[in-house]
């Protein structure tokens, strides 16, 4: 009789197990240089690990929508349990994230697209407004005595970034956005030329940490210049010039938890049927120099 119960019991463990596994696939624009992303996808396989659940994670190597469009209906035609996705260009990507939401597949946006997630039908964002990010970096920085400044653009197309810098023209005033790659050396190069051209120029805010923040900090350095210098995201290098004062301060949205939050969440929405019933807001968070040197060690762990 014992026998039979646990044998019973066990069988009924594995068919639950099985009925609650879950196919989940992430799709970002993330290139593959980027550092930021790697803290993304770090989250997600943090979350896949807590989770149980078995989670794919993709990519194109470029910041390419047609790429990125296509990894999404690919993700659609297997069908799975649901799929995360950010969204830099709802134009180029809308028909595809319509299509999984058509076809009855759960979706969260994350990082870019809070302003359209719904629309597209998604379940929620978890992200930060990007204008208000930018508008809040504009603000502080006028407040620490700004007059004219540059907005250091290394992903033109992606109108999370225009966002952005529109945000912080709207908090600071007198901005100028300069277009570069996301080719560190090409970064500095445009960055320096552009205040050496330009000496009324007393201001640098860069939309990424390792990509143009620390260039901008290379540029503003070798230019000899005192100027105030802030960064979208984390990295440990340019964590080190705020607690050394060298720069002003890094704007954090925690993208650890926007790979981590939708994964958890689809999970638990696969197991559970849960859900929660609006938007997450990573960030932003200001990190100034009181408090950069207890996240830079985070930052260097791919956590922060």
């Amino acid at each position: 009789m014992t026998t039979i119960f646990k044998t019973a019991t066990l069988a009924f463990a594995l068919s639950a197990s099985a009925a609650w596994a879950q196919d989940i696939i992430v799709v970002t624009h993330g290139q593959a240089n980027d550092p930021f992303w790697s803290v993304v996808k770090n989250g997600v396989e943090q979350a896949a690990q807590d989770s149980g659940a078995t989670v794919e994670y993709r990519a194109p190597e470029t910041f390419d929508m047609v790429a990125m469009s296509q990894l999404i209906d690919a993700a659609v035609n297997q069908e799975p349990d649901g799929i995360v996705v950010s969204i830099p260009d709802a134009d180029a990507l809308g028909d595809s994230i319509r299509r999984a939401t058509e076809a009855g597949i759960p979706v969260i946006s994350i990082n870019s697209g809070s302003d359209v997630s719904k629309d597209l039908g998604a379940f929620l964002h978890v992200g930060q407004s990007e204008f208000d990010a930018g508008r809040a970096a504009g603000e502080k920085l006028k407040e620490l005595g700004g007059t004219k400044a540059i907005c250091v653009n290394q992903e033109v197309g992606n109108v999370a970034l225009d966002q952005r810098c529109a945000g912080f023209t709207e908090g600071f005033g007198d901005v100028t956005v300069l277009p570069t790659s996301n080719d560190p050396a090409d970064v500095e190069a445009r960055v320096r030329a552009a205040i050496d051209a330009d000496e009324s120029i007393d201001t640098v805010l860069a939309l990424g940490a390792g990509t143009a923040g620390e260039p901008s900090l290379a540029a503003v350095k070798a230019s000899g210049r005192e100027m105030h210098l802030a960064t979208f995201d984390l990295s440990a290098g340019f964590l080190e010039a705020v607690a050394a004062g060298e720069a002003d301060f890094a704007i954090d949205q925690q993208q650890f938890l926007q790979g981590y939050l939708p994964v958890t969440f689809l999970a638990l929405n696969a197991k559970f049927g849960l859900i929660p019933g609006g938007n997450v807001p990573s960030g932003p968070n200001l990190i100034t120099q009181d408090k950069a040197a207890q996240v830079v060690e985070l930052s260097a762990q791919g956590i922060r």
